[in-house]
């Protein structure tokens, strides 16, 4: 799963043209976020907090083998720190596979001083 990036955020729609491969957007639904198919040229829909997302029916996590997920800014100890919502951390609670955060290096952080619900990425790309 990836995201459809925010003004700021790091761009990575161009995965999507890797044909070999199967993605996904995440998309709110009331404290939930949803893991939803996404082929380039699909309709999108604007959510509550402007972000662009999927109207596909959404599937279950644990056939997601990688997340990709936002960060303004990330830590030393792979710590993120999202926009607030809590909705990546009530995701990954019980999410099985990978996760990673693409970052430019001067948005690595010492620490971001997490608390106890947050939740580490198991990689930070710097790029």
């Amino acid at each position: 799963m990836i995201f459809y990036p925010l003004k700021d955020e790091v761009n990575l729609l161009s995965l999507l043209n890797d044909d070999s491969k199967e993605f996904y957007l995440p998309r709110i639904d009331g404290e939930n976020l949803l893991c939803c198919p996404f082929s380039e040229g699909d309709e999108l829909c604007l959510s509550c907090f402007k972000t662009k997302e999927p109207l596909k029916a959404p599937v279950d996590k644990g056939s997601i083998d990688l997340v990709v997920v936002p960060a303004l800014c990330c830590d030393k100890s792979n710590y993120r720190l999202g926009y607030g919502g809590g909705f990546y951390d009530r995701f990954l609670k019980d999410y099985k596979g990978k996760t990673v955060v693409c970052l430019p290096q001067e948005l690595i952080v010492d620490t971001v001083y997490p608390e106890p619900h947050d939740i580490p990425v198991d990689l930070v790309i710097v790029c």
